[in-house]
């Protein structure tokens, strides 16, 4: 999702002991939320598309791959095979080349020419809007999804759980769990679906930013207070051993 500068966070002035709030309590989400709207007002999939079918075939590709080498490799793909139909003619390999450097290209690949014979088939070459048809494309899980409903179609089906949102609501004590279906599960139950889209854009925005997998930029952060991960940089509140 598209790099959004964050505003930056005023540092707090004393340090704060540990609230004996219940992280998921509906004041201290809302308060997230707002947070979160204040800091990335203005949040879109960072993908480049122009369409469905290039967010569907975008976020295939971004597995296990950054959204900035994804939008390096699409304009010249989308160039090449335009369509569902120009891609369904071709074998697998033949896509390889082209998407390489994405990494896991011979799954992709597949998953890619899979999804455009579906299409073609099944759905009158036309990328579905609902979620059960989507997952029955090669390929696509609920992330992927997720993304497209979300990003083209403006549906709140679910909450797209990438490796940043993933990781951020641990360290928010927003699940425990390390299961990505587990954890939209469990975001699903505390926050309220008209925000389910804007969210975990605004949290992908975040882990990009500011809360990194290594050496998150805590002192700017403006959740700092109402985080107590253990693997913290920089806390003015007690820490949580398990939150991370």
């Amino acid at each position: 999702m598209s790099p959004s500068t964050p505003k930056a966070a005023a540092k707090p002035k004393s340090a704060k002991s540990s609230t004996s709030l219940n992280p998921l309590a509906p004041e201290r989400v809302s308060q997230i939320l707002k947070i979160l709207d204040q800091t990335y007002p203005d949040v879109r999939c960072a993908l480049h598309h122009e369409n469905a079918w290039q967010l569907l075939v975008a976020t295939i590709l971004s597995a296990q791959c950054t959204d900035v080498r994804v939008n390096v490799v699409t304009p010249a793909l989308f160039k090449k095979y335009p369509t569902p139909a120009s891609l369904a003619k071709i074998d697998p390999q033949e896509l390889e080349p082209d998407i390489r450097s994405t990494g896991f290209f011979r799954n992709k690949a597949k998953s890619i020419v899979g999804t455009a014979r579906k299409i073609l088939q099944e759905f009158q070459g036309q990328v579905p809007d609902q979620m059960q048809e989507l997952l029955s494309l090669p390929g696509v899980a609920r992330k992927t999804a997720n993304v497209v409903l979300g990003s083209w179609f403006g549906r709140c089906e679910g909450i797209v759980v990438d490796t940043h949102v993933q990781r951020i609501s641990r360290r928010l004590e927003l699940t425990t769990s390390n299961e990505p279906s587990h954890v939209e599960q469990d975001l699903m139950k505390i926050i309220p679906q008209p925000k389910w889209i804007d969210f975990s854009h605004q949290v992908i925005h975040h882990g990009r930013a500011l809360c990194t997998a290594r050496s998150p930029k805590c002192a700017n952060c403006p959740l700092e207070t109402l985080c107590h991960a253990a693997d913290k940089t920089w806390s003015t509140v007690s820490q949580n051993p398990k939150a991370r």
